[in-house]
């Protein structure tokens, strides 16, 4: 099992910048690689980023690529996502997940996600 708890949301101008963590808990972290989902209401759960889990590889979705920069601390257990030049279209609740997939964007890859954490971008 893994668990995985995300911070560091809130709310932010357009134009903003947020940094998201996500602390795993559980068995290896680095057995696993890690993504970024984002839902916004009323959308399904979409790609936003994934890492490898030797963090040498990273994907990410085409509307947040140059934008977002994923990134992980095998150390610290944590997975970051450092999201710039926010733009209120990127307001969704964002997950962390874990998967033994390489850096997948595909969600049914993922077995273990956590609760998520709000983005809010005002205009």
């Amino acid at each position: 099992q893994v668990q995985l708890v995300e911070s560091g949301g809130g709310l932010v101008q357009a134009g903003g910048s947020l940094r998201l963590s996500c602390a795993a808990s559980g068995r290896t972290f680095n057995s696993y690689s890690m993504g970024w989902f984002r839902q916004a209401p009323g959308k399904e759960r979409e790609f936003v980023a994934a890492i490898s889990w030797s963090g040498d590889y990273a994907r990410y979705a085409d509307s947040v690529k140059d934008l977002f920069t994923i990134s992980r601390d095998n150390a610290k257990n944590t997975v970051y996502l450092q999201m710039n030049n926010l733009k209120p279209e990127d307001t969704a609740f964002y997950y962390c997940a874990a998967s033994v997939y390489r850096s997948s964007a595909r969600r049914d890859d993922y077995d273990y996600w956590g609760q998520g954490t709000q983005v809010t971008v005002s205009s």
